[in-house]
């Protein structure tokens, strides 16, 4: 038999779902902070304490109306943040099963298809999906077989709010631990996504798909092209992590289409002509971005040279010198003649070994044009 506490404590649960049942938005609002207030951080017994062993009355009506209301975007953020709630407690997996049960997942993802959503409520959709992507394998694989890599990479290429798009890299990586079925396609999905167009997502991108590609052990031949497409970058931060995966791509099969792509870099197939006079100042600025690639080549050719000297004899073989002396010709560009001199002091003596009639005469045109330069600078 009930004791009186329990019998209290059940009636102050009926008055709560009937009030909530019959109040309009302005009520269930007031509801819902109030019980953000008194329940965020609280475990699985002590939400069943609080609501009698029936919260999971109060859970299925939040995820009904959720799926009934999200499209109009009233308060949204408050009503995932009372999900959370539950689906963030200690001994969690009840209502796990229950909200999946009832769609939740479904719902999530479809929100971070609408193109009127807030930033702000994709991002609490993600932590939501980010909970249900951490409670092991088979909710991971659910997300996938809804087709959830494609609507996050999708949610992240159009925000443009440095949370959301972080959240949805974290998603990413989660998905891709213990999840053989499709942490293949985590991956390519990922190498999609070095094609965005803002600078901080491509960093977030990198730096995921450098742990997701410890995870696949195995390299895609798609990923060399956009890779070597980020070292046009502008910013340092994108080419720094651009850098980094390639050094970790040199480890798999795609080791040769790298060595092969970064040593084309440094002779554009476009010929870049010189320009003198200032009015032609903007056709240079045009060629700004392959200038600041064949720098980025040079500076990438040097510190894998210098981590190996299999990789360098690699170099070697693809005819990296010449290359390396055509970019120090461009005079357009003072970090490409830098890095380009760089590398070409890198090992020098295996350089200056293997250099052929071909490259000599580049050389010696090269230090000729300098010379010319300075004689007349001296005028």
């Amino acid at each position: 038999m009930s004791t009186s506490k329990e019998q209290a404590a059940m009636r102050k649960v009926n008055a709560f779902l009937q009030e909530w049942d019959q109040g309009n938005n302005t009520v269930r609002r007031r509801m819902l902070t109030a019980f953000l207030k008194q329940n965020v951080g609280k475990t699985c017994p002590e939400l069943e304490m609080e609501f009698a062993q029936i919260a999971s009355l109060f859970l299925v009506r939040l995820t009904s109306w959720i799926k009934l209301t999200y499209m109009s975007g009233t308060f949204l953020g408050l009503k995932l943040k009372a999900v959370g709630v539950f689906l963030s407690a200690v001994s969690n997996h009840r209502y796990l099963i229950e909200f999946i049960e009832v769609g939740g997942v479904l719902t999530l993802l479809e929100i971070l298809g609408l193109e009127d959503m807030s930033d702000e409520d994709k991002t609490e959709a993600l932590l939501l999906l980010l909970i249900v992507s951490n409670a092991g394998q088979k909710f991971k694989e659910l997300i996938c077989e809804c087709h959830g890599v494609k609507a996050i990479a999708e949610c992240l290429v159009k925000s443009e709010v440095d949370n959301t798009q972080e959240t949805a890299c974290n998603l990413l990586e989660s998905l891709a631990h213990s999840n053989q079925r499709f942490q293949g396609q985590v991956y390519k999905g990922l190498v999609t996504l070095l094609t965005c167009s803002s600078p901080n997502a491509q960093q977030l991108v990198l730096q995921t798909l450098h742990i997701v590609q410890e995870i696949v052990k195995t390299a895609h031949p798609c990923v060399v092209e956009p890779l070597l497409t980020l070292l046009k970058s502008f910013h340092l931060e994108v080419q720094y992590e651009t850098l980094q995966l390639i050094r970790d791509l040199i480890k798999y099969d795609v080791r040769d289409a790298l060595l092969r792509g970064l040593v084309a870099l440094l002779k554009p197939a476009k010929e870049i002509q010189r320009h003198i006079i200032i009015q032609e100042m903007a056709e240079i600025k045009e060629f700004l971005p392959v200038f600041v690639q064949q720098a980025a080549a040079a500076k990438a050719i040097r510190i894998l040279s210098q981590e190996s000297q299999e990789l360098s004899q690699d170099l070697l073989s693809l005819g990296v010198v010449q290359h390396l002396l055509y970019a120090m010709g461009n005079k357009e560009h003072t970090d490409t003649q830098r890095q380009a001199s760089m590398a070409l002091e890198h090992n020098a003596e295996a350089f200056y070994l293997r250099i052929d009639d071909i490259q000599a005469d580049i050389l010696l045109s090269t230090r000729v044009g300098i010379s010319q330069v300075t004689d007349e600078t001296d005028c």
